[in-house]
């Protein structure tokens, strides 16, 4: 007994002394060579889907080479707010850009939830994880975070930057065959996981520290190859030459399933363990959704 109090002590102790994590601490800055603005072919085609590798096929189609970038988001957040094509709301009590989504048909199916035509948030002002400041006008990436995803992002906020670039949320058959190409590998790069390859949950990357603020994104393509400071990189491009499929940051995916309000992510995050960065791994969450581990890129 005397012991299990002198361990509760030492707890209290070691508590109190945690600072909170600094959302904001610095973070180093590197330029990947990746083209952010680049789009990969896919080609049409059968493949391999799912853990039980079903097969399935998919038309040819375009997909972002990385994910959509906070600089690519606050641009157009910010051309979005001058046209009148977004605004500042307040959704469920939180401030905010809203934006018009035309719904969704409802079916009444249980535990189902309504979404109706009308404005809906794309992103949270004012949250402390999100990585781009508002002067009331401008939209501008904070200092280090232009090359890395844009988070704290709904999915009403992706399908409408998607639509405006002049595309679309890939369908979870065309996320899946664009990581993992038509071979059946688990990650987009093969059958082995590495921290080189990707970044996940004390992957021990530049970005994270978990002594002081824990973990941060990594810039879009970040893991190519190229050696950062003392940190080499192995690159983790899928058959396609696409970037980032498995680690950084959750992905929304565009399927509205029927009876169904929730949306579907892929390819895990810097949070998730390793396990959780193959490629067949689903995540789900209700469209008004945002985190600092979830963004997204589009396909045409």
């Amino acid at each position: 007994m005397k012991q299990f109090i002198l361990t509760l002590a030492l707890l209290a102790v070691l508590l109190v002394g945690c600072a909170a994590p600094d959302l904001n601490a610095p973070i180093p800055s590197f330029e990947t060579g990746i083209d952010p603005n680049a789009w990969a072919q896919v080609p049409s085609g059968e493949f391999r889907f799912g853990q039980h590798e079903t097969v399935e096929t998919t038309e040819a189609f375009e997909m972002m080479v990385t994910d959509v970038t906070v600089g690519q988001y606050a641009e157009y957040l910010t051309a979005a707010l001058a046209a009148g094509e977004v605004r500042i709301g307040e959704f469920n009590g939180k401030k905010g850009i809203v934006g018009f989504y035309p719904g969704d048909v409802f079916r009444g199916v249980k535990h189902e939830e309504k979404i109706e035509a009308g404005d809906w948030i794309f992103i949270p002002l004012d949250d402390p994880a999100s990585r781009f400041t508002f002067d009331g006008v401008i939209f501008s990436p904070k200092p280090a975070y232009e090359n890395h995803p844009m988070t704290n992002v709904t999915w009403f906020g992706a399908w409408a930057y998607c639509s405006a670039a002049g595309g679309r949320l890939p369908a979870e058959i065309e996320w899946e065959k664009a990581a993992r190409g038509a071979d059946g590998r688990p990650f987009p790069w093969g059958e082995e996981m590495s921290r080189e390859r990707a970044n996940f949950y004390a992957s021990r990357d530049p970005f994270e520290d978990m002594a002081s603020f824990g973990s941060r994104t990594s810039p879009v393509g970040f893991y190519n190859g190229k050696q950062y400071g003392s940190f080499q990189t192995v690159t983790n491009a899928s058959p396609y030459g696409i970037y980032d499929m498995a680690g950084n940051v959750w992905q929304w995916t565009g399927n509205v399933y029927e009876g169904m309000h929730y949306r579907f992510m892929r390819g895990g995050s810097k949070d998730t363990y390793d396990m959780d960065l193959r490629a067949w791994v689903r995540n789900n969450a209700t469209p008004t959704y945002f985190s600092p581990g979830v963004g997204f890129r589009c396909v045409r």
